[in-house]
């Protein structure tokens, strides 16, 4: 029974009383109170009524009363905002801890050994002379810290972990490395499954603010589990478990020790954890490197509100008053431009926004979505699953990002525009499990798996196998103008054995050059958003 329900009732116990009272005398007064009301009226003044008949009148008045209440429609109640990670309590922003600075709250939880090396001091002065990227960083962060501190500290970890997004993608939720890492925890696609954290037509929760959050501080706290010491689960997060525990087996082997600093890593791995450490320094003591940090409350910049029905992007932001643009920075993980209830079952808005929301979806009339799932039912190409769908064939493309000279393979989900035929929410299957297959329009192929080589680039691997720029790029999720890092996975398509590529030379044959241990000198600044990131790096997350 709900609450509204139950207070209902408890209102009408005194007529459920009276009710009560006069069950026993309305068998009895029955036939006076019939005869009473059929009697023709009187012009003299009417005899007042005995007692048992004013009982039963009370009575019947009090059974009708009850019985139209109970059947009552209840009205469904409004989805209230609340705080995700504590759903039980009120946010009150006018709260004295909730004015405090969450600065201060971050300083006071950090726990891990200091790092003290040329590296560090590298890393400071990039930081330093860059005043207005670590304003841009920190307000970007500003969004999400409060979330991610509130995580670590019920979790019991360092609050040092909070700061690793702004190595990681300067706090940015969209960011994408070449090597296919993507969100503000830079998690690479296997990895990302491997934490639940689902990558479809629809969406990619690589980038979803509390999925990542919830997935990397899951990873971090098993990599420490692990290895017992977190500036080595912080280098297997950056270059991969396997890789650290065989770089502590080497040392252990040679006799030398097998702390952070003392093994043979890559020269980003090496990097890693003296940015997190110079980041650190600058929360410390912003002062020292003549930086000033943004005030950042200690509430939560964000509620969560659970959505019923599929939703435009557009709409969604409307409706909770805000610019499209902020809205994505808080709900970042949709591919598309509509939000399906059955995979997204909440969006994030600020507080302000976030009632607005609920008013406006409670006072909206009309339709609140534009798009929705089709599956194609066989291999088409383009043109003839737009006339299937009601779409131009340039409106389908574009939305759906096919290339020219590809097919639309059997089973692909397309997003379609809504008709009176297709109105229905989508489903939860076709939500989580959404998959675009796209295949060249010509002869029968084949797919080639190549390892780059030093130089090469979308432009190079399509001359050198007479292909298109896009297709390339179209296959390897990578822009037309990309270039590939050496011993990166490249993916072609390839039509018959008498079209293959020209003939090998010393450069397509070319190997991942060995990693060394090049040490960075004090007297080389390295800009720390610039290193060169190894092929064996690019598979840690």
């Amino acid at each position: 029974m709900s609450p509204s329900l139950w207070q209902r009732l408890l209102s009408w116990a005194p007529l459920s009383a009276a009710l009560l009272a006069g069950c026993s005398t309305l068998a009895p007064v029955q036939e006076p109170v019939v005869a009473q009301a059929t009697a023709p009226a009187a012009s003299a003044p009417a005899p007042a009524a005995s007692a048992p008949a004013a009982d039963a009148v009370e009575a019947t008045a009090a059974a009708a009363a009850v019985e139209a209440a109970v059947n009552a429609p209840v009205e469904a109640e409004a989805p209230k905002p609340v705080d995700p990670l504590r759903p039980e309590s009120i946010v009150d922003l006018n709260d004295v801890a909730a004015q405090a600075d969450l600065w201060a709250r971050l300083r006071r939880g950090f726990a891990m050994p200091e790092l003290d090396t040329d590296l560090v001091r590298t890393a400071e002065g990039w930081y330093a002379t860059r005043p207005d990227y670590v304003q841009r960083m920190t307000e970007r962060g500003s969004r999400y810290l409060f979330h991610i501190v509130e995580e670590v500290e019920r979790r019991g970890m360092p609050t040092e972990l909070a700061l690793l997004p702004f190595v990681e993608s300067a706090f940015n939720p969209q960011a994408m490395s070449t090597a296919k890492a993507s969100g503000m925890w830079q998690f690479m696609p296997g990895t990302g499954r491997d934490f639940a954290l689902k990558q479809n037509v629809f969406r990619d929760d690589r980038r979803d603010v509390l999925a990542s959050t919830r997935a990397a501080l899951d990873y971090l706290g098993r990599l420490y589990a692990s290895l017992g010491d977190w500036h080595l689960a912080l280098a297997a997060y950056n270059w991969g478990e396997g890789n650290v525990r065989r770089a502590i087996a080497r040392n252990q082997r040679a006799g030398r020790p097998t702390d952070y600093l003392s093994l043979r890593m890559p020269n980003e791995t090496q990097y890693y954890v003296p940015k997190l450490q110079a980041v650190k320094n600058i929360i410390n003591r912003p002062e020292s490197y003549g930086l000033a940090l943004s005030p950042v409350s200690n509430h939560p910049h964000f509620l969560s509100v659970p959505i019923t029905r599929d939703i435009d992007v557009d709409v969604a932001a409307r409706l909770a008053g805000m610019p499209e643009d902020d809205f994505k920075a808080l709900n970042p993980q949709m591919n598309k431009p509509v939000i399906l209830a059955a995979g997204t079952p909440y969006v994030l808005l600020p507080y302000d926004n976030a009632n607005q929301f609920v008013r406006g979806i409670a006072e909206h009339k009309g339709p609140l979505a534009s798009w929705t799932a089709w599956v194609a039912p066989k291999t088409l190409r383009a043109g003839d699953a737009a006339k299937q769908v009601g779409m131009s064939e340039a409106q389908l493309r574009e939305v759906n990002r096919i290339p020219p000279r590809m097919l639309v393979r059997s089973g692909s989900t397309l997003l379609v525009p809504r008709t009176a035929q297709r109105s229905a929410d989508v489903s939860e299957h076709i939500a989580d499990n959404a998959m675009m297959s796209l295949q060249p329009d010509g002869p029968s192929t084949r797919k080639v798996s190549l390892k780059a080589g030093k130089k090469d680039t979308v432009a190079s691997i399509a001359r050198r196998y007479r292909l298109q720029s896009h297709q390339v790029a179209q296959w390897n999720n990578v822009s037309a103008s990309a270039s590939f890092k050496p011993g990166q996975t490249i993916v072609v398509y390839l039509a018959g054995k008498a079209t293959g590529p020209r003939p090998a030379t010393s450069r397509t044959r070319a190997k991942t050059p060995p990693l060394k241990n090049a040490a960075v000198k004090a007297s080389r600044p390295v800009n720390p958003h610039t290193q060169v990131r190894p092929a064996k790096v690019s598979k840690a997350r």
